[in-house]
């Protein structure tokens, strides 16, 4: 992505001039309800010019005619100064971003399961195994296959209980003060069961990472949608959103102690 850093491909963009060249707020943004701060914006728009003509990959927003699904995507952007006192921008998609989890000019996941070799893939691998198992006794029908259907089926939901919680395992979040805490402490002190599926995996958490794990300010933070609502008219193509409460208010609540944040509107 090239929106004005000095590398190529840079996880940080920088902005042309000094921190003192821009009017920066003196508070955090409240991350659940705000309105954009200039700095944010000139961030956003650095990004969405991006998207509208890089060629790097391919995923159908919804935005041309294409017989594919339509997948929306959430956008966030991070303003952050660096300990070199530069200012730029961090940028990060929610989920995957064309089937990848790494992209030129985003911040990384923070835990990837799809590189080659990770225990996920394994672990998906020997669910469709017994998944197939399960389909080809119903197809068949073999003597005494109904008592071996629910045996089958009590040991998928045994692996897919410890794959679960061995992916919540490989999820650390900082915050500004260099505390780490795991995915399920962060749900088990917000009362809930379990972290709700794709916690951890939205753009604000990504940012606050990358910025807490190289030692970066946040300044001012913004999420926007980009694409068609595959399901419902409420996420608008380009409009700003907060974030979501149910998967990053725990996290959030964590990664932004001990920052002073705006009031929220």
């Amino acid at each position: 992505m090239n929106t004005g850093s000095t590398e190529k491909h840079s996880v940080i963009h920088y902005f042309n001039g000094t921190p003192g060249d821009f009017p920066l707020p003196e508070k955090f943004t409240f991350p659940f309800h705000y309105q954009p701060h200039a700095i944010s914006l000139l961030a956003v728009e650095k990004l969405q010019s991006h998207l509208e003509v890089q060629q790097n990959w391919v995923h159908n927003f919804g935005l041309s005619a294409s017989d594919e699904a339509v997948i929306g995507k959430m956008f966030g952007v991070l303003v952050v100064l660096t300990r070199d006192d530069r200012i730029g921008y961090l940028a990060a998609f929610s989920g995957k971003l064309a089937g990848r989890n790494h992209h030129d000019g985003f911040v990384p996941p923070i835990f990837d399961g799809l590189a080659d070799g990770a225990f996920l893939n394994a672990g998906m691998h020997e669910l469709s195994n017994i998944n197939e198992q399960i389909r080809t006794l119903q197809t068949r029908k073999p003597e005494g296959f109904e008592e071996e259907i629910q045996s089958l089926k009590t040991a998928r939901k045994i692996h897919s209980n410890r794959l679960q919680n061995e992916i919540y395992d490989q999820y650390h979040f900082l915050n500004q003060a260099g505390e780490e805490k795991s995915l399920r402490a962060i749900f088990e002190g917000a009362s809930y069961k379990n972290p709700p599926a794709g916690a951890g995996e939205c753009a604000a958490p990504k940012m606050l990472q990358y910025a807490f794990r190289h030692r970066m300010k946040p300044v001012a933070m913004a999420e926007f949608w980009w694409g068609q609502s595959p399901k419902s008219d409420f996420w608008q193509h380009r409009h700003f959103y907060p974030a979501c409460r149910e998967k990053c208010e725990p996290i959030l609540t964590h990664m932004l102690a001990g920052m002073e944040l705006e009031d929220a509107p």
